[in-house]
């Protein structure tokens, strides 16, 4: 980035910042003033009607042609303070879920179905020592892109695993956790509602307005996708969108500024034409990811036909 386009950011940060921190002492002001009642949904820029997203984005036919878009990446990612090369899988999917399991329906006759989005990030990378794994699956009513819905996360390698659930309990978000870590454990916290999680962001930001090329400052809580289960960081992060340099990918797209904090900036190209595919990102801490292939079929298994599970004499096969 240019000398000219750091002090822009940090200029337009700095400004967008202070009016974020006004309007949000005006609401916690506010919130002191009255007990009784659950707070309202506000004018936020993740449910702003008419704002910076597409609300309807998920509601395009394509997603109801009964196949998932399979995206593979070539990634890069720091881990024991080296560069680690691997592939990146993200699948998007559009699926039924039931209020009761709040997971996929098995039953799609029930009173309780609703559509979701699902997204999930899988890889394994490879080191010297052992391998990690990785598996993120984040949920989104199909008709509301930016509020995550649910999200499960874990990792595994030879130390141990660990395991995170946040699910929307109206409120706020309700995080349970899982981990091998002294000082972490087992237990639960509750994060702030409205606000975005930066491993989400492959997704939510391809929902934007980008021919508007908003700006706008929105709380993200840090990566989730990792082995640890500590109080997650929440960034005051300030999102700019421009159109990328004719050779930054191998077709027209935007590019999108997330700026979390001065010094930690994250950067996603994203297709122009839809459906607004993540064709590259880096970040602040080395992950980076290009689009190397992206496909649309059913990767799950079909059920089997009936067979014959008795041999001669009428005994069950081993």
């Amino acid at each position: 980035m240019s000398r000219v386009r750091r002090l822009s950011v940090r200029m337009v940060f700095v400004a967008l910042s202070g009016l974020a921190a006004a309007c949000s002492s005006g609401s916690e002001k506010k919130k002191t003033t009255s007990t009784k009642a659950a707070p309202a949904i506000t004018d936020h820029v993740l449910t702003r009607r008419g704002g910076a997203f597409n609300h309807q984005w998920a509601m395009n036919t394509l997603w109801e042609d009964g196949l998932a878009e399979v995206a593979t990446y070539a990634a890069e990612r720091v881990v024991y303070g080296e560069t680690r090369t691997f592939e990146y899988t993200i699948i998007t999917v559009k699926e039924e879920f039931n209020a009761q399991y709040n997971v996929k329906t098995d039953d799609y006759q029930r009173k309780d179905v609703f559509p979701v989005m699902k997204v999930n990030e899988f890889c394994a990378i490879p080191t010297e020592n052992y391998p990690y794994h990785y598996l993120t699956s984040l949920f989104f009513r199909r008709d509301q892109p930016t509020m995550l819905h649910k999200m499960t996360t874990s990792s595994q390698e030879w130390c141990g695993n660990t395991f995170k659930a946040i699910t929307d309990e109206g409120l706020h978000y309700n995080q349970s956790y899982n981990s091998y870590w002294d000082s972490q454990g087992a237990g639960r916290r509750q994060l702030r509602r409205e606000a975005l999680f930066e491993d989400a962001l492959p997704y939510v930001l391809r929902t934007m307005r980008f021919e508007r090329k908003p700006s706008f400052t929105v709380p993200i809580y840090e990566l989730q996708q990792t082995t640890q289960a500590k109080v997650p960081e929440l960034y005051k992060a300030l999102v700019i969108t421009e159109d990328a340099q004719p050779n930054d990918t191998a077709e027209p797209a935007w590019r999108v500024t997330v700026s979390l904090q001065e010094q930690k900036q994250n950067v996603y190209w994203f297709a122009k034409r839809y459906p607004n595919l993540l064709l590259r990102q880096t970040t602040w801490d080395g992950r980076t990811l290009l689009l190397k292939q992206v496909r649309r079929y059913a990767y799950w298994p079909k059920p089997s036909p009936p067979t014959d599970t008795t041999a001669a004499g009428g005994r069950p096969q081993a």
